[in-house]
């Protein structure tokens, strides 16, 4: 069944759309904290499609990431009793229940963690608010560890430029396969 393949090349064609960093930006925010698709999905095509904006596109996705960040946090200090069921049904409650444990462990490590590594950083947002983590540790430690891997992944899609394209074309769907499969994985891990 080929479904990454279609839509690798509509989100392609999203990326050469005039309003793409806007959608991008809107991308980034949302998933830090409440959406589920993470900004690379978008960040990379348009890497491909406009490569001397790599940097200008990795810098919109960490911005808008940090305030998503802060969005998050608010959530957690402010209405987390209004979230804690969403948090339930949507199957994050034992992860977030572990966040509490790694805050009180590393703090401002677990924010830096999660901002680089594909854990559902909007846990960590929602934890750190709910745990009044202090604000400036937050904001850094989120800057820090969303940069790096934004700026990575634009970096790596700048430099591999066209035959990088091509071959992420060929196995898209594989990757795609792949990606679906650590998401399972990495639920089920948080999960136990």
């Amino acid at each position: 069944m080929k479904l990454f393949g279609p839509l690798y090349d509509k989100v392609l064609t999203w990326a050469a759309h005039p309003k793409a960093p806007w959608y991008l930006g809107g991308l980034s925010f949302a998933e830090s904290s409440f959406f589920p698709v993470p900004p690379d999905v978008m960040l990379a095509p348009m890497t491909l499609a406009r490569p001397a904006s790599a940097f200008r596109l990795a810098t919109i996705t960490t911005l808008t990431s940090v305030a998503g960040g802060l969005a998050g946090y608010a959530i957690g200090h402010f209405a987390f009793d209004a979230v804690a069921t969403w948090m339930q049904s949507a199957g994050y409650w034992e992860a977030y229940i572990r966040v509490q444990t790694w805050f009180t462990e590393w703090g401002f490590w677990a924010i830096l963690a999660a901002g680089f590594s594909p854990i559902p950083y909007k846990v960590f947002t929602i934890a750190a608010g709910a745990l009044s983590m202090f604000l400036v540790p937050f904001v850094l430690a989120s800057a820090i560890g969303r940069g790096a891997r934004f700026f990575l992944v634009a970096y790596l899609i700048r430099w591999g430029g066209e035959p990088m394209e091509q071959r992420l074309r060929q196995n898209v769907e594989i990757l795609g396969w792949i990606f679906v499969a650590l998401l399972v994985l990495a639920y089920f891990i948080l999960r136990h």
